[in-house]
């Protein structure tokens, strides 16, 4: 089923026969505006969408969605970065299931999976008084309930994985914040969206990944964190 959904004109196909209503929402409203709009790149729209999928378990779409992101920009390396992101961030479930249809994506597009970084890499440099405050704050208010997240959050999420190379800092920030959106975890969001912005997106790149998030997260969700991302930026002014 995945791999018969894998092309825009087979959802289409299917959506017409199933339905039809939705057939013309997809290819008027979701493919010909919302993927046409300024505010965010090709390859970034195909970031937060894949993101999205990913960290919300939506599989049906996600080999579609990651070819598109592929010829979009985003690559392979990049790919595989945002599903081992988010095995911290959504869960190792989701990531494995995202894994699988990236390896069916690799296949069909001759990806040499060789050159795909593995978890001994060269990691990017830490930012030593971020780290402290953030650590800090981390025993200070978590590890009284859980020492080991705590442990854990610093060695390897912060210190590992936040510094791997195969997303620059802006765009991990990015993903992690999709993420958050799209499991209607709000109280995570500030922290992140803060860091998100000081880590190069720029406040328009946030307010337009919200529409892009509205159809492959949903509605109600980012109605509930646009409240939150406004309280944030109003915050930086």
């Amino acid at each position: 089923m995945l791999a018969s959904a894998a092309s825009a004109e087979n959802l289409n196909a299917t959506l017409e026969r199933s339905a039809p209503a939705l057939a013309q929402y997809q290819t008027e409203v979701i493919e010909n505006n919302l993927w046409q709009r300024q505010g965010l790149s090709l390859r970034d729209r195909s970031l937060v969408s894949v993101s999205a999928l990913i960290a919300a378990g939506k599989t049906q779409l996600q080999m579609m969605e990651f070819t598109r992101a592929l010829d979009n920009g985003l690559t392979p390396v990049e790919l595989s970065g945002i599903i081992t992101h988010l095995a911290f961030y959504a869960g190792l479930n989701n990531a494995v299931a995202a894994a699988q249809i990236a390896d069916l994506v690799y296949q069909e597009k001759g990806v040499d999976v060789s050159t795909l970084p593995d978890r001994d890499v060269e990691l990017l440099p830490l930012d030593e008084k971020f780290e402290a405050a953030r650590e800090q704050s981390v025993q200070t208010h978590y590890a009284p309930t859980s020492q080991g997240v705590a442990d854990l959050t610093r060695e390897p999420l912060f210190r590992e994985v936040w510094l791997r190379p195969d997303l620059t800092p802006r765009d991990r920030s990015l993903v992690t914040v999709v993420s958050l959106v799209a499991n209607g975890q709000s109280e995570q969001v500030p922290f992140h969206l803060n860091r998100a912005l000081d880590n190069g997106l720029e406040q328009g790149e946030a307010s337009e990944a919200l529409t892009q998030m509205a159809f492959y997260v949903n509605w109600p969700n980012v109605y509930s964190a646009m409240p939150i991302f406004q309280k944030v930026f109003d915050s930086r002014k």
